[in-house]
């Protein structure tokens, strides 16, 4: 059987009220630790909230990137379909249409 010495325990003990006189004797130097830890904590989020920023700005630009070349291709694609040739042989071959001629034409006089 084992047995601890009995000035083992009462050495901890005395470690423990030296520890918190010496906190109590230097109550600026622990707030001034305390800060330090909270300001670093501080810096901590704040970059990493700065990150996360970056990382959606990121995202809405490549976003936004997709979307300018989504809109130019459909720019190019209304210019295609509005082409006058395309139009008038769409007319032509769909509706029967066609351009009159001078014997066709009726002018109407207003008096």
């Amino acid at each position: 059987m084992t047995t601890t010495a009995p000035g083992k325990a009462n050495t901890n003990f005395r470690l423990l009220l030296i520890i918190v006189s010496d906190l109590t004797r230097n109550k600026l130097r622990v707030l001034l630790y305390l800060a330090v830890i909270a300001s670093a904590m501080a810096v901590i989020l704040g970059s990493h909230h700065n990150r996360q920023q970056v990382i959606a700005l990121e995202n809405l630009m490549e976003e936004k990137d997709k979307l300018d070349v989504e809109w130019r291709n459909l720019v190019l694609e209304q210019r295609a379909l509005t082409e006058h040739n395309r139009i008038e042989t769409m007319v032509e071959k769909q509706l029967d249409m066609y351009r009159p001629t001078a014997d066709d034409e009726v002018v109407v006089k207003i008096k």
